[in-house]
């Protein structure tokens, strides 16, 4: 992890076109190509000014006497980029962070989690399992599926399913869409109870609501029969 304090000029032009003036700021650079621009602004609202989320492109230029003095952040294949005019560098320093570790999903949803995994066809008929915690840039699917006919299928866990719950879902199969690959995932949300305004939402989004009994998938008990159980 790379961090620079500097008095620096930050422009973006993209979607639309952006300038933060001169100041003092934290420039931030991991090393997957996350950029991010901080200001010490305080407050509950703690976010970046500006960031670039991976795979980018960095480019540096420096001045006559050697120190930083511009940086171009591009964002691949994309016409997006973030170029910042450093004016004084006050530190410029970089850490070796321990490696990653995913934060555990605490009591029900987790336990929920792992007894899907190894169940998958109570999310729906004929699913098998390919991954625990599919990778978007903004947070992991819980569990990444395929169905009877070789579709993809993402599932996202949690103790009750609320409208939070189908938005979040929404915005992880807005990311695993734009792969040309899994441009038709659909969306299933289990959970243990699932709110009435949950389903109404998830409806309209085209997402599967899919209610789960922990006792069932552990075999403490049998399933509920049906109207029309043999």
């Amino acid at each position: 992890m790379r961090l620079i304090v500097a008095r620096c000029e930050v422009s973006y032009a993209g979607r639309l076109s952006t300038v933060l003036p001169e100041a003092v700021r934290l420039l931030m650079l991991k090393p997957d190509g996350t950029f991010m621009v901080w200001a010490d602004g305080g407050g509950s609202n703690v976010k970046p000014l500006n960031w670039m989320v991976a795979p980018t492109v960095i480019e540096e230029e420096a001045g006559e006497d050697g120190s930083l003095r511009r940086l171009l952040v591009r964002k691949r294949g994309q016409e997006d980029r973030l170029e910042v005019s450093i004016a004084q560098v006050l530190s410029d320093v970089e850490h070796e962070l321990d490696a990653l570790a995913t934060l555990e999903k605490e009591g029900l949803e987790r336990e929920l989690q792992e007894l899907l995994a190894d169940a998958p066809q109570w999310c729906g008929e004929g699913l098998r399992l390919v991954r625990r915690e599919w990778p978007t840039d903004i947070g992991p699917v819980d569990l990444m599926c395929r169905d009877g006919d070789d579709e993809w299928i993402a599932v996202e866990i949690k103790r009750v399913g609320t409208i939070d719950a189908v938005e979040q879902l929404t915005r992880y199969l807005e990311r695993i869409r734009q792969d040309p690959a899994l441009g038709s995932c659909r969306g299933v949300l289990a959970a243990q109870t699932i709110k009435p305004q949950a389903r109404v939402l998830a409806a309209a989004r085209g997402i599967d609501c899919v209610e789960v009994d922990p006792a069932v998938l552990r075999g403490e008990r049998e399933p509920d029969l049906t109207l029309f159980a043999a």
